[in-house]
């Protein structure tokens, strides 16, 4: 017998969001949810390893916090989260039997449809939600972006499940109807605070926020130092190419909605009547795809002097990304 709690798949502009809003029934904005989840921030870190190029992560999202948590909080829907020392199956297919889809955070690498992790080192860190929509006998039907869940034997997604550490075997089910209004203000005001800071409350902050976005802007920026891109990316094509490609996939594909999720939090903030606010984190937008488009379209093959001219084109977007958006947080404050 084929059990599904709802029949409506598929990612709109932002996966999560997507997901979110199937588990509720669809009668949610994806905007709306995005937004309550804090919509944008900023994260920049560069992982180092010996025998390989540096690892390039931005989160362009709202982060640390976790999306589902975060944005069934504000939209005021209950939910049962648990942890367990093993996969709680029939606690799964009791939730799926009432209608209840399950949220899980599993290891991405570990999942079939994507494949192994090509940078082993971080395997097992790599966090990705997925939704439990359905089962059918031992096999579970999952929702990760597709526009038909995906078929896996439960064994199989209970390794992934396992293999995340941080999130290993948690289950997330929302329980009931929204109670209340969503709490807009308090997103909003989430979303300041990491831009401004603190977000982690120790060494780690200088990499979130409006600080991360100065430390990357003065890295692309230096010539001198092992923390430059210059050194970093700039030494051999495998590193440069490297460095763009991971710069493309994290300001519109990985972690984020294309722009850097700033078009879907654009949209948000007109929703909810913050139009100035809007309209400067649309133009940053433009300037974060336009810095994903220099790295889509770079030479892997550039020369030194290319390459420098690269960096440099990259450091004043970002310049001007950071401008707008203290403009717009400004706005949102006042």
């Amino acid at each position: 017998m084929t059990v599904l709690a709802y029949e409506d798949f598929g990612t709109g502009r932002h996966r999560e969001a997507s997901l979110i809003r199937h588990a509720l029934g669809s009668v949610h904005d994806e905007e709306l949810v995005a937004g309550l989840a804090g919509g944008v921030g900023f994260m920049y870190f560069v992982f180092e390893y010996e025998g390989r190029p540096p690892i390039l992560t931005i989160v362009a999202q709202a982060h640390p916090e976790p999306w589902v948590q975060v944005a069934l909080g504000r939209l005021g829907v209950p939910y049962e989260a648990t942890r367990a020392m093993n996969p709680r199956w029939g606690r799964v297919r009791a939730a799926l039997d009432a209608g209840q889809p399950v949220f899980c955070v599993v290891d991405r690498s570990s999942l079939p449809w994507h494949g192994p992790d090509p940078d082993a080192e971080l395997t097992g860190t790599d966090a990705h939600t997925v939704v439990i929509a359905g089962y059918d006998g031992d096999d579970l039907l999952v929702e990760d972006g597709a526009a038909t869940p995906y078929r896996i034997d439960r064994e199989e997604f209970g390794a992934a499940w396992t293999a995340h550490r941080d999130g290993r075997h948690q289950l997330i089910v929302p329980t009931g109807p929204p109670e209340g209004e969503p709490d807009v203000a308090g997103a909003i005001a989430s979303t300041v605070t990491h831009f401004t800071g603190p977000v982690l409350g120790n060494a780690f902050d200088v990499n979130f926020g409006f600080s991360g976005m100065e430390k990357f802007a003065a890295q692309l920026r230096d010539a001198a130092t092992a923390d430059g891109w210059e050194h970093r990316f700039g030494g051999t094509p495998e590193a440069f190419r490297a460095g763009t490609g991971r710069l493309y996939a994290c300001l519109e594909e990985e972690w984020t909605a294309p722009g850097a999720t700033r078009p879907l939090y654009a949209d948000f903030l007109d929703l909810v009547g913050r139009t100035e606010a809007a309209a400067l984190f649309r133009e940053s937008a433009g300037h974060w795809s336009e810095l994903a488009a220099l790295a889509r379209d770079a030479a892997p093959d550039a020369g030194p002097g290319e390459r420098r001219a690269f960096f440099d084109a990259c450091a004043g977007r970002v310049d001007r990304c950071l401008d707008l958006e203290r403009q717009a947080v400004r706005s949102l404050t006042s």
